[in-house]
């Protein structure tokens, strides 16, 4: 007869350890969702290269008073090109966006709101993604909610869907409005 060994215990605990450290990453509301340690602060400095023929922006339109998006997004970046119709009706409705051209070749991204539309009230480059580690960007597209008082309240890392804009970013907006107000 074969004789216990506490080492016989040790692959079934190993594997309920895994199981509950998955079942626990998994039990978050949005686990998608990459956090950011800038909710709640100032938008961090703007600091971009301007594109040809297109207005900037500055902290101080981050401050203007309205709510706004930032936006960074690149030409080779596929996800942006889905989010972009989201965007351009945002932009419709009157949202104010202001876009980041991330690690792009300018006459790409130009050539790209030529092809699709552009609904950012102000753009620039961020050539070597400088401004972007000062905003805990992770890759394109990342989409923040600024408020009237130049502070961010959320983030969205990956494409502005319809789901993104009805559960994420829209109950972003408007706590911000009436925030700001």
């Amino acid at each position: 007869m074969a004789r216990f060994s506490p080492l016989m215990m040790a692959p079934p605990l190993v594997f309920a350890g895994l199981a509950v450290m998955f079942w626990i990453g998994m039990a978050r509301e949005d686990p998608n969702q990459l956090p950011t340690a800038l909710a709640g602060r100032a938008a961090p400095a703007v600091a971009m290269t301007p594109l040809e023929g297109k207005p900037g922006f500055t902290d101080a339109d981050l401050r203007a008073g309205d709510v706004t998006l930032v936006n960074y997004w690149a030409s080779w970046c596929a996800p942006c090109r889905v989010e972009h119709p989201q965007l351009e009706a945002l932009a419709a409705d009157g949202l104010t966006i202001y876009g980041v051209n991330y690690k792009d070749k300018p006459d790409n991204a130009l050539k790209f709101l030529v092809d699709l539309g552009d609904p950012y009230a102000g753009i620039g480059a961020d050539d070597e993604g400088r401004m972007a580690l000062d905003w805990g960007v992770y890759g394109v597209p990342e989409t923040y909610v600024i408020d009237g008082n130049g502070v961010i309240v959320a983030r969205h890392a990956g494409p502005v869907t319809q789901r993104v804009l009805e559960t994420t970013l829209m109950p972003a907006i408007e706590a911000a409005r009436a925030a700001t107000q």
